[in-house]
C-alpha cells in the first residue's frame, strides 16, 4: 500500500487507464499536427446540440476557427502528455475532460440526431467519447501522479529542498 492506500492492483489498473488514455489523446493530436489538411470545420459544422449556436459561429469566422483548430490539437498533445509522464496531471484530466465532454456536448448520442457522417457502433446516449469523459473524470479524482509521474520526483525535490534548510 502507499500513501494514497492504493493496492497494487488498483495502483496498476489506474495506471494502465492513464497511460491508454494518454495515449489516445496524445495521439489524436499528433495525428492532427501532422495532416495539414485538418481542420474541426467539418466536426463543427455538424453540430445540432446544446453548443450549435457556438459552433456555427466558430465555422463562420475563418480566424476563430484557425485559434479553436491550434487550441486542439496542441491542447491534445499537452493533455496526453501530462496524463503519461503525470506533470500537471490533475489539470490534465480535468482539461481533458472538460475538452471530450465537448465533443460529445457537438456529437451527442441522442435519438434523432444523425450526422452525415457514419458513427462508429450504435449507441443511445453513452458512446466512446462519453466514456473517455468518464475515464478523464475518473482519473482526476484517483490521481497517480503523486506516486507515479513527474509530479511526484517534484514533490521529492521540493520535500528534500525544504529538509535540506
Amino acid at each position: 500500500m502507499n500513501e494514497y492506500n492504493y493496492t497494487k492492483p488498483q495502483l496498476t489498473a489506474l495506471l494502465l487507464l492513464r497511460f491508454f488514455t494518454g495515449w489516445h489523446i496524445l495521439y489524436e493530436g499528433i495525428a492532427k499536427a501532422m495532416n495539414p489538411q485538418w481542420t474541426s470545420f467539418g466536426f463543427l459544422q455538424e453540430s445540432q446540440w446544446v453548443l450549435a449556436g457556438f459552433s456555427g459561429w466558430v465555422t463562420s469566422n475563418p480566424s476563430v476557427l484557425a485559434v479553436v483548430d491550434f487550441m486542439n490539437v496542441w491542447g491534445l498533445i499537452a493533455i496526453g502528455l501530462g496524463l503519461i509522464v503525470g506533470l500537471f496531471f490533475k489539470v490534465a484530466a480535468v482539461a481533458g475532460f472538460i475538452l471530450v465532454l465537448m465533443y460529445w456536448m457537438n456529437s451527442p448520442a441522442l435519438v434523432g440526431v444523425e450526422y452525415s457522417m457514419p458513427v462508429e457502433g450504435h449507441n443511445l446516449i453513452v458512446n466512446k467519447t462519453l466514456i473517455q469523459a468518464g475515464a478523464l473524470l475518473t482519473l482526476a479524482l484517483f490521481s497517480t501522479s503523486k506516486i507515479f509521474g513527474l509530479d511526484a520526483l517534484i514533490g521529492n525535490f521540493k520535500r528534500k529542498g525544504e529538509v535540506a534548510e
